[in-house]
């Protein structure tokens, strides 16, 4: 039965396993999940998610600047529409609150921060 003998002389302690651990996890390597909201005046926080806000305009721009200076390469953008309907047009419409707010970050950060976009449609329908 294969395998006849399994090496686990790197496992045998924890200083061991942390010396060869092929896994390092830093700053570099986080995508911060950013939500904004149209229509709201000042950040909504998000019951399910403690510690979590539904983002204004104004206050995403701070907040993905402030993630931006502590390191942060990237932030993906979830957008909460103000208005749904079956066909989930706000996703594309040019005016819709992803897209304000993507512009509003490139304003904002430029090139300092990798911008990405949720791709699914489920917030924009009714």
């Amino acid at each position: 039965m294969f395998p006849e003998r399994r090496l686990r002389r790197l496992r045998r302690t924890a200083t061991l396993r942390r010396l060869v651990a092929e896994t390092r996890l830093g700053v570099d390597d986080l995508v911060a999940p950013m939500f904004v909201r149209q229509g709201i005046d000042e950040p909504q926080p998000v019951a399910s998610l403690p510690g979590v806000v539904q983002h204004t305009r104004s206050s995403l721009r701070t907040e993905v600047a402030a993630l931006r200076d502590l390191g942060v390469p990237a932030v993906i953008l979830f957008g909460i529409p103000a208005s749904k309907d079956p066909e989930g047009s706000e996703a594309w419409n040019p005016d819709g609150i992803v897209q304000v707010a993507l512009r509003d970050l490139r304003d904002e950060v430029g090139d300092d921060v990798v911008l990405m976009a949720d791709l699914c449609v489920d917030e924009y329908t009714d």
